[in-house]
């Protein structure tokens, strides 16, 4: 991406194509000149309003098709051998040393990525790698060895946001942050500055020491209305399906029925009734390679939305 000169990334944005020559001076040409100008900048800041977070992927491209990156990709560990390694393509987008979007969070869901346990090593991904949202949390180690500031040794990055437009089959759009750490020491600028580069990239386990997996409410949250945001789960990352067990009274005991949340957007779920839901809640994660856990009771029964819900579990 062309770079401003403090560094931050630059969308293109499509010119309203109106010339105007000492020719077109009939108030009829003038007026569909105006017309046309106006609506193509009442659409771009339409598309401008859709991404308040920042500018993921701003350059428009032809979608080029393929194959998601399956969770059975992923190693037993975070080895940095040659094997299984992908060629793609990366460009980065926000603040030279920030977490990409300028409100550090993104299409996930996911808050303040700009500090630990992210921090600021995020990334947008594609459509086979964000996965309408099933991708999000995922874990990647990504490296480039073809241009002459590159280091070569593997960084780690965790998929946060969606990259619209992407340049290549598989297309991260890194923080600065992440972008720059592939450099050679003290060659991070010389790095960015040559916008889109050729990367390399394969799925690892993802690795939260010291964290389970969390629950935050969503703003927004009632009791007919209960919206989750699920983060920091070892292995795969992801989620692809959120179950939700109930209680009842007057014991609170769990009822011994699962029923399955909605994917909102992003790594949040959520769950509609006509009646109040009763709390306390268990929640049952399931990640793409299949592996569930159960998190008994976590959310309890007096639970406040913007509230963060730390389990005693973790994915092995």
């Amino acid at each position: 991406l062309p770079q401003a000169q403090d560094g931050a990334s630059v969308g293109f944005l499509p010119s309203t194509g109106v010339r105007h020559s000492p020719q077109q001076t009939s108030g009829g040409a003038m007026a569909a000149s105006f017309s046309f100008a106006r609506a193509r900048v009442v659409a771009l800041f339409f598309l401008v309003a859709a991404h308040p977070h920042g500018c993921c992927g701003c350059v428009p491209t032809t979608n080029v098709p393929a194959t998601n990156v399956p969770a059975s990709n992923i190693p037993a560990s975070n080895s940095s051998s040659d094997e299984g390694w992908l060629d793609a393509r990366a460009t980065w987008y926000g603040a030279p040393n920030g977490a990409g979007p300028y409100d550090n969070g993104g299409a996930c869901g996911f808050k303040n990525v700009n500090w630990p346990p992210f921090s600021s090593m995020t990334s947008c991904g594609n459509q086979p790698i964000f996965k309408d949202g099933k991708g999000c949390g995922s874990c990647y180690q990504i490296r480039c060895v073809a241009h002459r500031a590159c280091s070569g040794i593997p960084e780690t990055v965790i998929i946060t946001d969606m990259n619209y437009y992407p340049v290549s089959r598989y297309h991260f759009d890194l923080s600065g942050t992440a972008f720059g750490a592939m450099a050679k020491y003290g060659r991070h600028d010389e790095l960015r500055h040559a916008g889109i580069i050729d990367m390399q990239f394969k799925r690892v386990p993802c690795q939260y020491p010291g964290l389970t997996v969390t629950f935050r409410v969503q703003h927004g949250s009632n009791p007919n209305y209960l919206a989750i945001l699920v983060e920091y789960e070892d292995g795969a990352g992801d989620v692809s399906q959120v179950d939700i067990m109930e209680s009842r009274l007057p014991d609170r005991a769990p009822t011994g029925y699962w029923t399955p949340m909605r994917e909102s957007w992003g790594s949040i779920w959520r769950l509609d009734r006509l009646r109040p839901l009763q709390g306390p809640f268990s929640l049952r994660v399931t990640d793409e390679s299949g592996r569930s856990l159960v998190a008994d009771q976590v959310i309890p029964a007096y639970w406040q939305p913007n509230a963060a819900y730390r389990s005693l579990v973790q994915f092995d």
